[in-house]
């Protein structure tokens, strides 16, 4: 894929997302009108949408374990790299190492990865088992770690946490989508026509609601490169530059993936910070700003250099 392909194929991703950024400047569409569209997109499109093509998918080639366990390696060795370099940064509160964990690591998935993938590829289903992964493991230790590092008396103890991550993590509507259209695809549990007809139509939406909600969100919120600082340089460097780099050299070198599945995982770890880090600082109290900071540079580093991404994967 030459580069003029590869930028014509996110023509539909610039427009959906620039609409909403000029929009937000212009004062058309209040950019606090960004968290309706996302919760509508998050709640609801997207996980129509994940249910309805996890039921209908072949389980055997979506779940291709191999991919999946590069994947999880790569990942795994992001996650060491990260905390050594928050150790070495001088950070030692864990909370504080677990925001830059997830910074570094965890990708947006339904607000970027999946209107993207659909707009590109045509389908969204490579995500779904690092979705999976990225849901019910990494987000799981980061908010386990988070918990137990609460001073709130009224948290409970250590068992109480742990159950109240383990539960946070699980009954997210977009989790609860894809077990549910895994469960029922592995059952052979027959779907109304119409319910899954109800499902695409809706899961359609998806791609260019989600896309325009971050656009709203990052017109309204402006952008200050000048106060950028080295460490929110650094995260985002290794979010949207080493991460998808490790993720070739792991999956590709050590774990043999090859084609397309290669090329679907490189652009998933290029994808950007996912929105959760700003709502995980929120409900904890640690790094706000940062997070805030780093979920907005990213979205906007991921997507000047997805043409790039994308000739390379392609090449």
């Amino acid at each position: 894929m030459g580069g003029a392909a590869a930028l014509e194929k996110l023509v539909p991703v610039l427009l959906a997302f620039g609409g909403g950024v000029l929009l937000a400047r212009r004062k058309a569409v209040p950019a606090e009108a960004s968290k309706a569209f996302a919760d509508y997109a998050f709640l609801f499109a997207v996980p129509c949408y994940l249910f309805g093509n996890i039921y209908a998918a072949d389980l055997g080639a979506l779940f291709d374990w191999r991919a999946v366990g590069g994947y999880a390696a790569a990942a795994a060795l992001a996650v060491l790299a990260v905390a050594a370099a928050a150790a070495a940064y001088g950070i030692r509160e864990p909370r504080a190492v677990a925001l830059r964990v997830m910074a570094g690591v965890q990708v947006n998935t339904a607000y970027f990865a999946v209107p993207v993938f659909i707009t590109v590829f045509g389908t969204a289903a490579p995500i779904f088992p690092v979705l999976l992964f990225q849901v019910c493991v990494l987000s799981l230790v980061v908010i386990a770690v988070m918990e137990l590092g609460r001073a709130d008396p009224a948290a409970g103890g250590p068992a109480a946490r742990l159950a109240r991550a383990l539960g946070a993590s699980l009954v997210t509507p977009l989790v609860l989508a894809c077990n549910a259209g895994i469960l029922l695809n592995l059952l052979s549990v027959h779907v109304p026509k119409v319910v899954l007809d109800g499902a695409a139509f809706v899961g359609d939406s998806a791609s260019p609601v989600a896309l325009f909600a971050l656009g709203l969100h990052l017109g309204g919120a402006g952008l200050d490169l000048r106060g950028t600082t080295r460490e929110e340089m650094a995260l985002i460097a290794f979010k949207c530059v080493a991460f998808p780099l490790l993720a070739w050299a792991v999956c590709g070198g050590l774990f043999g993936v090859r084609g397309e599945w290669l090329a679907y995982l490189v652009l998933i770890a290029a994808m950007p910070t996912p929105q959760n880090l700003f709502i995980f600082a929120q409900r904890y109290d640690i790094g706000v700003g940062l997070s805030a900071s780093l979920v907005i540079k990213t979205s906007l580093v991921s997507l000047l250099l997805l043409p790039l991404w994308l000739q390379t994967v392609a090449s």
